[in-house]
Formats: structure tokens, C-alpha cells, sequence
């Protein structure tokens, strides 16, 4: 069976100062063995997911009742849902979809939201709430108005319809789900938003379209189980593809490399760009530190960024991300205009891969150091398998760093500003802030 690999060869390793970081190994390991022993780590060895698989499999018939999901949720709590339905469901959509549909409502936008509420059948939709803490502004609003959608379509059944994922024990999602008897799945301890496709908040919409989600987990479980032994070694996570990535990452910020492109050359999977973005942004921008990711398609950027990568300010690296097990698609027919006669006997297909290596040859000739994933089907296993050779490496290079990964304090703040815009309770300081901005003198200028 071909296997998930990586192709080192145009990472400039010798160029960088890898070394000192490698010589880290040691140190990390321990740190790591430590940290998940501790239950600081639960993305890294999953132990929550026997028992969430078989709450899973107890929650088909739950949701085979519904012909529409509509899920409440920002950053983390979407994204990765986002990307698994656009990677294993695209027939969602095409021309012709007859069902189940997953809405994902991400974002304070008024005229959405109303849409949704205006066209979808509230028996036939369960809508699903995503929020650890049951606080976050954005979520919470919108389950409100959710709540009040489905109470005046449904009467006392209203609650039937929806599926809570929050804290086990804690928040005011939690104590409504106590209080009403809705359905609900826990996001586990120290599980952050950007850290939790793997868990129900990735996977309720898994299994609500029909996704093999136990694949996902066993992907996910596989790319990470070297470092999970109790006794990690040095050489275990010197040989581990996320430590090599981590020091290549860290070797390359120090080198003045600012951004991170990730270029994939897997179309259904290009939404795992904007995954990727918040995971590894949200992650290591901290203290002045990290780099930018940026997220591309090919060969759709091609056509509009890549001239930048190619022939803009040497600041880059890049993720390259293919499939060699892609379907091929339609051949071309025997009647070619000549200019295009070379193509016949070719199938569509082809045209990306030539497109992948054409694009991975002028970044490397260029001088953008590339380090070449290439997944052997596209198919769910391999799909976890990325999902935690990225977490881990996301993490390591923030341990690298000397920054804590885990946690987003400057995102805090806005939060906190908006919060005291809306006259909410406390935030004094945010209060007297907002003042001074507001009633500062401005330069604007009107076109």
C-alpha cells in the first residue's frame, strides 16, 4: 500500500541553521511524554475517542431524522467542518443534490442567518451549536435567534432540534442542556477550538453526511502514535516528520522566511487551507513571533498570487500538498484543434499533475524553499493523517519558539472591546478605551 510521504529534497536544509534545533530533541521529548501524560495534549493521543466513536455510532439515528444541519460556530468550531464536508462531500455542492446538507454559519452576518431561517424547513433541520465555554458572542447570538426561529415553528418541541457541543460539565450551554434535556456531545479538557476537528465538533457533521469518521481517527491515530509511547525517545521524535518540520519551520524564521504558503494541489481538499490558516496563525503568532500562512489552490492561484511567491520578496516558504492517486477524469477526444493535438490520448486529469510539478519546479527555481507532501488517495485516512502531522507540527514549532501554542491572547482583546461596545457588564478599562478612540480626533478623508 503506497503510503503518505514527504519529499525533503528542496527544503534548503543546508541553508538553514537547523542544528541548534535538532539538538532540541532531547528536551521535547521529555516535554512532550510529560505533557500528555498530563492530559495537557488530548489532540495528540486522542483518549477520548473510544468513547466518542461509540457516541457517534449512537447518534446516527439521532440525525438520520434531519434533512438539514445548520451549525453555529467561528474559528475552529467550523473551519474544520467546513473542510470535510467541501473534501468528502463536494456533491453537496453540484447541480442536483438531493441531501443531507451542512450549513455552516460562521460569521455575525444578519442577511445570512435571516436567509437560513427564511428558506430552511425548521422539523427538517437540526441545528447544531458549537462553543467549549457557551460564551463566545458570536456563537451565542446566533443560537438566541436560532432558538427563537425553531420555538415558533415547533412549539415545545423546539429543543428536540438541537445538538449542543460544549463543555462536559461547565458554561451556560452546558447548564441549558442540563435544564432542558437537549442533545449534546463534550468537547473534552483542554481542547482548544483550532485543535478540535477530531473531536465531535468535526465529526457530528461527519457522521450527519455520512463520512466514515472512524477513518478519519484512524489516520489521525496512526500519524501520531510513535509519540505517544510512554517513554518518547529522542531518536522517536527526531525521526517523526512533525519534529523535522517544526525545526525546519523554526530554522526558517529565524532566517527571515515571514510566510508560509500552502499550496494545494488536491482540489476538493483546498478548503484545508483556511484550516491550516487559523490553526497555525492563531498558534505561533505571538511576542513578535511566527510566520504568515497563506493558503492557495492550485492551479486556481496560479493565476493570481503565485506571480507574487515567484517574483515577489524572497520571505517565503511553501507546504506543497498533491495526490498521485487522483482520479484522472475524462480523456480528450481523438478531434483536437492543433495547437492543443498534443493532449489527445491524455486524460483531463493529467493537466493538474503537470500543473503541480511545473508550479513546484518554479517555486524551488526561484528560491522558495519547499518541503512536497503527497497523499497516496485523497481518501479520509489520509485526510487524519494531515490533520495531525499538522496539529503536531503546529505545536512543536511553537514550543520552538519559546510561545505558548495553546493559548490566543491578543484575539482576547477584541473580543473584550466588542463586548464593552455593547454596554456589556464590567470590561471598564476596555469602556474608557473605546472613549478615547471614539472621541479622539480623526482624519478621514471621502471619495
Amino acid at each position: 500500500m503506497t503510503t503518505f510521504s514527504i519529499d525533503w529534497t528542496n527544503a534548503d536544509f543546508n541553508d538553514l541553521n537547523c542544528q541548534n534545533y535538532q539538538a532540541k530533541a532531547r528536551t521535547f521529548a521529555g516535554r512532550l511524554a510529560d505533557s500528555i501524560a498530563d492530559g495537557e495534549l488530548p489532540f495528540v493521543n486522542l483518549p477520548y475517542m473510544d468513547l466518542l466513536l461509540r457516541q457517534l455510532d449512537d447518534m446516527k439515528e439521532y440525525l438520520s431524522n434531519f434533512e438539514h444541519m445548520l451549525l453555529l460556530g467561528i474559528g475552529g468550531s467550523a473551519l474544520g467542518a467546513r473542510a470535510l464536508q467541501k473534501a468528502f462531500f463536494p456533491q453537496q455542492d453540484r447541480p442536483g443534490h438531493k441531501g443531507p446538507w451542512l450549513w455552516v454559519n460562521d460569521n455575525v452576518d444578519p442577511a445570512a442567518l435571516q436567509g437560513y431561517f427564511d428558506t430552511l424547513p425548521p422539523e427538517k433541520t437540526v441545528v447544531v451549536v458549537i462553543s467549549k465555554s457557551g460564551g463566545t458572542i458570536e456563537t451565542a447570538s446566533q443560537y438566541i435567534l436560532a432558538k427563537e426561529w425553531l420555538r415558533r415553528a415547533l412549539g415545545e418541541d423546539w429543543k428536540d432540534n438541537i445538538l449542543a457541543v460544549t463543555d462536559a460539565e461547565n458554561g451556560e450551554l452546558r447548564s441549558e442542556v442540563e435544564e432542558l434535556g437537549m442533545q449534546s456531545l463534550p468537547v473534552p479538557d483542554n481542547l482548544g477550538g483550532r485543535y478540535s476537528v477530531l473531536s465531535a465538533v468535526g465529526l457530528v457533521p461527519a457522521v450527519f453526511l455520512g463520512l466514515d469518521y472512524r477513518r478519519i481517527a484512524l489516520g489521525a491515530h496512526d500519524a501520531a502514535k510513535e509519540l505517544c509511547a510512554a517513554k518518547l525517545t529522542e531518536k522517536s521524535l527526531n525521526d517523526h516528520p512533525a519534529w523535522k518540520l517544526a525545526v525546519w519551520n523554526r530554522a526558517l524564521m529565524e532566517s527571515g522566511y515571514t510566510e508560509l504558503i500552502f499550496f494545494s494541489y488536491i482540489p476538493m481538499w483546498a478548503t484545508f487551507g483556511n484550516w491550516f490558516a487559523q490553526l497555525w496563525a492563531e498558534s505561533l503568532g505571538k511576542e513578535g513571533k511566527g510566520s504568515m500562512p497563506l493558503p492557495s489552490v492550485g492551479v486556481t492561484d496560479q493565476h493570481s498570487v503565485n506571480q507574487m511567491y515567484l517574483d515577489g520578496p524572497r520571505n517565503k516558504a511553501c507546504l506543497f500538498l498533491t495526490c498521485t492517486g487522483l482520479d484522472k477524469g475524462m480523456a480528450f477526444p481523438d478531434t483536437l484543434p492543433d495547437k492543443f493535438a498534443f493532449l489527445k490520448g491524455r486524460q483531463f486529469g493529467e493537466l493538474l499533475q503537470a500543473e503541480a510539478l511545473g508550479t513546484r519546479m518554479a517555486l524551488t527555481k526561484t528560491g522558495v524553499p519547499l518541503v512536497a507532501l503527497d497523499a497516496p488517495t485523497a481518501g479520509l485516512y489520509d485526510a487524519g493523517k494531515l490533520i495531525m502531522l499538522l496539529e503536531l507540527t503546529t505545536l512543536l514549532t511553537g514550543w520552538l519558539l519559546d510561545i505558548n501554542p495553546l493559548d490566543q491572547p491578543a484575539v482576547e482583546l477584541g473580543k473584550r472591546l466588542a463586548n464593552a461596545r455593547l454596554e456589556a457588564e464590567g470590561y471598564a478599562e476596555e469602556k474608557a478605551d473605546l472613549k478615547a478612540f471614539l472621541e479622539g480626533e480623526r482624519t478621514i478623508q471621502e471619495i
